[in-house]
């Protein structure tokens, strides 16, 4: 693997070690990655989990139906086409997926203040050349 890609997947693995929030639930990574799809996908339904997550509908329907029981997830139907189910996070299961993939704000707000502005800006535009370029991944 080359040494910059292992070097910046180091970086990445400490920042979010040291910095994440304490997590409250027990919650396995799958659910983690439905809540994440769910959130940064519009208009996802069960076949869509289940192919994202690279297993049956039936699997599917079963992962979301436990959300649904955690209230982690609503069904609502399409707008355009009242055929489709479609899934919504609640509030919920937006503190629940903040909980479980996002860097602890107070934490990062500490580092941040040992920063200069130059660095702040550095990072900044580092974070977001990199999340633009994730998104084209998809």
């Amino acid at each position: 693997m080359n040494s910059k890609v292992s070097l910046l997947n180091q970086y990445w693995t400490d920042i979010y070690f040291h910095l994440h929030y304490l997590h409250k639930e027990k919650i396995s990574h799958q659910v983690v990655r439905i809540l994440q799809l769910i959130d940064k996908q519009e208009q996802i339904g069960v076949n869509g989990v289940a192919s994202f997550i690279q297993v049956s509908h039936n699997t599917a329907s079963e992962h979301v139906k436990r959300m649904i029981e955690k209230n982690y997830v609503i069904k609502g139907r399409d707008p355009l086409d009242d055929r489709k189910v479609i899934l919504r996070l609640t509030d919920f299961g937006k503190e629940v997926l903040h909980r479980n993939t996002s860097l602890d704000e107070e934490k990062l707000e500490q580092v941040l203040s040992q920063l200069s502005d130059d660095e702040k800006n550095l990072v900044e535009q580092a974070l977001k050349v990199l999340s633009e370029r994730a998104k084209q991944c998809m």
